[in-house]
Parts: structure tokens; sequence; C-alpha cells
């Protein structure tokens, strides 16, 4: 695959993947749907390892980076999924495009990376100033649980953005497909055991569109998009990347209102812009890099 159409299709799984995460929980519950993605990502995955022969490294950097990966993935994916049942799709792709807000925060004390900058800085408040225009209505942000699944995404994002650092700080050098199939080798019988808690019974019927839903995310959600992302790190210049977490919020609120008759009311678009452009000001040093007339990133 060229690197232009594996930019693309990163950025459509992106946009795709919170609508179909919201419809495959519908009439399975959020525990079977997201055990059901993992177990089928897992296969996938390990099929990939075993017709491309890449290996499945198990030296100390590569277990440590599997087990930090596989629960950040198991508190973020847990918290995303109960979240989803109480808000509009689109505003999940809208929260987690903070993670790099937060990531970048973690990094600097963690990592001790560059201190916080002033752009850094306005970026972050920017985002929190979207994020309390969010807040304003639950009804708006899809119901009266609304603010409990806000909530609970923002925890996920905290977890999701923690396990990436933890991940940096390792610094194993794995190929991305052997820690897919290491990350979610380490998840996956964790979400078992919360599915066999909270329900322990397979659906006597699985909607169409729910069982589409989840193949579509074990397939492409959780192997596909993943390995392509990092396809795209190692060819692109890390400006253009971090552009797809500027596009897919947008996108992400465009396709749940049109193909989950989602109301996205203008308080919400307001918050999403406040985001948007406050990581684009967090991000502006590597942004002007590549606005600029040959710039790079």
């Amino acid at each position: 695959m060229s690197v232009p159409a594996a930019y693309l299709t990163v950025i459509l799984i992106w946009s795709t993947t919170p609508l179909a995460l919201k419809w495959s929980a519908q009439g399975t519950g959020f525990a079977f749907a997201v055990a059901a993605r993992m177990a089928i990502g897992l296969a996938v995955a390990i099929l990939l390892i075993a017709l491309w022969r890449v290996g499945l490294p198990l030296h100390r950097r590569a277990r440590q980076s599997y087990l930090a990966g596989g629960l950040g993935l198991f508190g973020a994916m847990v918290l995303t999924y109960w979240g989803a049942q109480y808000i509009h799709s689109g505003l999940i792709s809208v929260l987690f495009g903070l993670s790099p807000l937060i990531t970048g925060l973690m990094a600097m004390v963690w990592l001790e990376e560059a201190s916080l900058t002033p752009a850094g800085l306005a970026g972050m408040l920017l985002g929190l100033a979207g994020l309390a225009v969010i807040f304003g209505d639950s009804q708006e942000m899809g119901g009266g649980h609304a603010v409990a699944g806000v909530a609970a995404l923002l925890a996920a994002v905290a977890i999701y953005s923690a396990s990436l650092v933890w991940v940096k700080r390792i610094g194993d050098d794995s190929p991305p497909l052997a820690t897919t199939a290491g990350v979610l080798a380490v998840s996956l019988p964790l979400f078992g055991l919360v599915w066999w808690l909270t329900d322990g019974h397979l659906p006597a019927r699985v909607p169409m569109r729910a069982g589409a839903a989840i193949v579509y995310l074990g397939v492409f959600g959780s192997v596909l998009g993943f390995a392509l992302y990092y396809y795209v790190i190692k060819h692109m210049e890390a400006g253009k990347v971090s552009l797809i977490t500027l596009v897919t919020p947008v996108l992400a609120l465009l396709l749940g209102s049109l193909l989950n008759g989602e109301q996205v009311s203008l308080r919400v678009w307001l918050g999403a812009v406040l985001i948007g452009f406050g990581l684009a000001v967090h991000q502006w040093r590597v942004l002007a890099g590549v606005l600029a007339p040959g710039g790079r990133g």
C-alpha cells in the first residue's frame, strides 16, 4: 500500500471507529462487544504474524511493552465501551482528541521531555475550555447519563495516554504487528473476565449491524488501523501524521449525525472546535513546519 493510501485509510478507520463501537454494543451488551472485538483482533494478528513470519519477541522489554499496552488497552476500552452507551458517537473521537495534550503533559513529567511552552500551555487551556463547553448540557451530549459517559471517556483518555508514555519509556523495538498481538493477548483475559462478571451469557441473537460492527472493529480497528498507523509514522513527517487527530473528530461527528441520527448541537460543535484549535496550537511547531513551503514537519 502506498503511503498516501495508508494515511487516508487510517483517517477513515479512526473516523468510523466511534460509530462502529456504539453499534457493536446495541443488542449484545458493551462487555460482550469489546471482548468479542479483541478476540477477533488477536486471531487476525496471530494469523498475519504466521503468514508474514514476523515473529513474536519475548525478551524482557517486549514482555514489559505487552503488559503496559495490554493494561492500558483494557482500562481505556472498558471505560470507552461503557461510556459510549450514554453519549453521541462523535463525542468519543472529540474526547480522544485530547490525548496528545494529556500525553504531552505526562511525557514532560515522566519522561523529562521538553518543558511546557507558552503554545503548549495555551493549547491545553483551549482544550479545557472546549471540554467545559461540551459539559454544558447533558441532553446535548446524548442523554440524561451523558455526564457519567463523558467522565468515563475522560478517564479512558487518561489511561490511554499513560499507557503510551509507559510503552515509550520501556523503549521496545519489536515489530508493530507483534506488539499488537502481545497487547491483545495480555488484555483479552481481562476483557473476558469483565464479560463473565457483568453478564456471562452469550447473546441469544446478535443483530446483523452489531455483528458486522464487532467484526469490523476486530479486523480494522484493532489490527489494520494500528499497523497502518505505525507504517505512516515510519514513512511520513511527524507534523503531517499529527493532522490525523485534527480531522477525525469532525468526520466522526458528521458520520454520527448522518448515519445514526445524532443531533449535534452548536454547543458540542463549538467545544469540538475549541479542542481541535487547542490541539493545533499545542502542536504548532510541527504543523508550521508542514504548512510552510517545502516544510517537512
